[in-house]
């Protein structure tokens, strides 16, 4: 463990919440934070992504969902997310993404865990458009690329293995605009209720990745509150 990590967990386990449109960061700067602070990162779309390519019934729905440019139902969401929880492998706390997607769902995350901080990151519509619709996935691995950062070095094909880069079904202008409606329609509720809780960082997605995440550390909750 690092000498940040442990003098973080000094102050005990640290359960954290991070939200935001896609493209603004999330799966990033959880990995970022887990790896800092020696968290767990609970991704419910890498949950999703396994489902998919392992074939199974729960990755038939999801895929369904996906080819249709819908989000996945929140009931599958929910029982994704319980279940995860109820493993309890986590020695430090972690940091959940995907989740909670109502506020239903925020309700009960609040009375099953002390939320210690809820990161939104912040990113204008026309940014998400531009990021979302550069991203690439691996037919092969499913290695994720975004070509306004990361270019393969042959144009389509992967760097890892060679295989095909596609665009993703729901990674488009008319699908990607329903998404957007849909998440702001139900992340409100969600704000709202960890607002007053005070939980709320408010953190701008749009510089450098780097720059991001020193702005996530720098708000967190001193260590021992």
């Amino acid at each position: 463990m690092s000498d940040t990590a442990a003098a973080w967990h000094d102050g005990g386990v640290h359960k954290y919440v991070i939200m935001g449109v896609q493209g603004s960061g999330k799966g990033t700067q959880s990995k970022l934070l887990a790896e800092r602070y020696d968290l767990v990162h609970l991704s419910v779309g890498d949950i999703f992504r396994w489902n998919v390519q392992s074939h199974t019934k729960m990755g038939a729905r999801v895929r369904r969902a996906i080819d249709s440019g819908n989000m996945v139902s929140d009931d599958v969401v929910e029982a994704v997310v319980q279940q995860r929880l109820m493993e309890h492998n986590w020695n430090y706390g972690f940091i959940i993404d995907g989740f909670p997607r109502n506020g239903d769902q925020a309700e009960f995350f609040l009375e099953s865990f002390d939320i210690d901080a809820v990161i939104n990151l912040e990113l204008e519509t026309e940014e998400v458009e531009r990021r979302v619709l550069s991203r690439r996935l691996c037919e092969g691995c499913g290695l994720d690329y975004n070509l306004m950062a990361h270019r393969p070095e042959a144009e389509d094909v992967c760097d890892v293995c060679g295989g095909r880069l596609v665009q993703r079904a729901d990674d488009n202008p008319e699908a990607l605009a329903r998404r957007l409606d849909d998440y702001y329609a139900k992340t409100q509720p969600v704000l709202d209720i960890f607002s007053r809780k005070e939980l709320i960082l408010n953190i701008d997605a749009s510089p450098r990745v780097d720059e991001v995440f020193e702005d996530i550390c720098r708000s967190l909750p001193p260590v021992g509150n």
